[in-house]
């Protein structure tokens, strides 16, 4: 297999083992496009100013809306060739991996250069890393399965006392 059979050959689903389900996988894809917009739109208004910390602010969140574009979508990036295997990797990490890493790039430039621009911009690209952090926790659990754990620790508590108050097994 050559290297233009291995680019044009289809992207395997990610793992299903992570617990998300459908409608949540495609939230965080969602909440990954409005974020990297609402980081390319406010990373170009930051550049437009005199102070260089803006700027860097700027060209920052251009920069994270171009990594969210390409790790959530990537078939806005179809003409750049290693937007396949980029998306395929990051669909291969843990939804935790990719709490911190869409955090902390979002955090960047508000702590570069806080401003309403900068923080209002990062905002939804922050809040999809708070949707995978949140998708890390896993499931809730079931009602029944939650009683039984609650009736097994006040039998554990009954005979802790017996045994303190000195009275036989």
């Amino acid at each position: 297999m050559n290297t233009e059979e291995k680019a044009a050959a289809p992207v395997a689903p990610p793992p299903e083992d992570d617990g998300m389900t459908w409608w949540y996988r495609w939230l965080c894809k969602i909440a990954g496009v409005l974020g990297g917009v609402s980081c390319a739109v406010s990373g170009v208004w930051n550049c437009v100013t005199v102070n260089p910390l803006n700027i860097a602010a700027g060209v920052w969140m251009v920069l994270t809306a171009f990594v969210l574009f390409l790790c959530e979508v990537p078939f806005c990036c179809q003409f750049i060739e290693f937007a396949n295997a980029v998306a395929a990797r990051a669909d291969k990490f843990k939804p935790w991996q990719k709490a911190f890493f869409y955090c902390g790039l979002a955090l960047f430039p508000v702590f570069l250069s806080f401003s309403f621009t900068t923080l209002f911009g990062n905002a939804i690209a922050f809040a999809t890393g708070v949707l995978y952090g949140l998708a890390s926790l896993g499931k809730k659990g079931d009602a029944v399965s939650y009683a039984r754990l609650q009736h097994q620790k006040m039998g554990d508590e009954e005979r802790m006392t017996e045994k303190a108050n000195g009275a036989p097994e």
